[in-house]
């Protein structure tokens, strides 16, 4: 519970970005975490919770407390054998695919979809994590949290969180004003593997998958299609897809489609999703870098969802590039990107 001073966040966030952090502190517990709330230093500063920071982009320096979750923990907490259910907890500070894997190994299914998506597990209910036709709402059951204010714990119903997609109360209405401590899911036994994504499907077929996929045979699909697609951050700085994939009216799209015919759209309640890296693509961003020698920075050139740091480039140089996007997929679609990523 050391509280230290002046520590660079470069070994702490996905980006690889050189950035410092007036005072700096892990917990291991939620009795830790008061602690630490307690301290006058902590009380006075802002205050920043961070686990894998994989979902981040420092823009400057952080001038007040980073207060790292590093709570662990796994563990079947009850089965219900009429639903053919399990109720598993995990350490908001437990990474999130060290959680799929757990799964797995306990003959649990449900989250196998979003195999591989980095971070933490106390970070996916901040922004109801989803990939290839799943979403953490779909098995999330409660979490455990500490207030900020008062270091009083307090329980989240799946209704209370307010999810959405990419959202939920704490990234509006409740923003700063909690830590999330633990995370409860409800698993199956002997659920079926959802396969309705297509790219799933045509990667169980290219690995050789065939008859009725396991959920392990789907995590591996889900694996090979992230590892093909999003660069490994550990090579290449990156917070994965930074942009949320919009949502537009029919009649929006239908305009769109007219003009673009290729233009893929997936239907949702109230309109269509449109793939934000296609129109980043279409708009010529695909592969560009910025920089000398080569390129510092730029948008991945096997993704255009993704923004790269090459090495050398700075945040801010980041989010201008961001805002530029933004600016041309607007004037050339109609359509408004919004970061996925926290900008900071």
């Amino acid at each position: 519970m050391l509280l230290e001073e002046n520590v660079s966040l470069l070994p702490y966030n996905t980006f690889g970005l050189d950035v410092q952090a007036r005072y700096f502190a892990r917990f291991t517990s939620a009795d830790e975490l008061r602690q630490l709330l307690k301290l006058p230093q902590v009380q006075a500063a802002d205050k920043l919770i961070l686990g894998g920071g994989s979902n981040l982009l420092f823009t400057q320096d952080f001038a007040g407390v980073v207060l790292k979750n590093e709570i662990h923990g796994l563990e079947i907490t009850r089965e219900d054998g009429e639903t053919g259910t399990a109720l598993v907890r995990a350490g908001a500070g437990e990474s999130w695919h060290g959680l799929v894997e757990y799964a797995l190994d306990q003959g649990l299914s449900g989250i196998e979809n979003l195999s591989l998506i980095p971070g933490t597990v106390g970070a996916a209910p901040l922004q109801n994590i989803g990939a290839y036709g799943a979403e953490l709402r779909d098995t999330f059951d409660h979490l455990e949290a500490v207030e900020i204010g008062t270091g009083e714990g307090r329980v989240f119903t799946a209704a209370e969180c307010g999810f959405g997609y990419r959202e939920s109360v704490f990234k509006n209405v409740l923003k700063g004003r909690f830590v999330v401590t633990a995370v409860v899911l409800r698993l199956h036994r002997q659920a079926r593997p959802n396969v309705r994504y297509g790219a799933i499907s045509d990667t169980l077929a290219e690995l050789g998958i065939e008859g009725e996929p396991t959920p392990q045979d789907v995590s591996r699909a889900v694996v090979h299609i992230r590892r093909s697609k999003l660069p490994d951050p550990a090579e290449i700085g990156n917070a994965g897809s930074f942009f949320k994939n919009p949502e537009v009216s029919q009649a929006k799209f239908d305009h769109l489609k007219a003009e673009y015919p290729e233009l893929p759209g997936y239907p949702v309640p109230g309109g269509v999703k449109v793939p934000a890296g296609w129109l980043i693509e279409r708009a010529g961003w695909k592969g560009l870098r910025r920089g000398p020698d080569g390129g510092t920075h730029g948008v991945h050139d096997r993704q255009a969802l993704v923004l790269v740091n090459h090495g050398g480039a700075t945040g801010s140089e980041v989010r201008q590039l961001a805002e530029e996007i933004i600016t041309s997929v607007r004037q050339q679609f109609g359509i408004e990107l919004h970061p996925e990523v926290n900008i900071l």
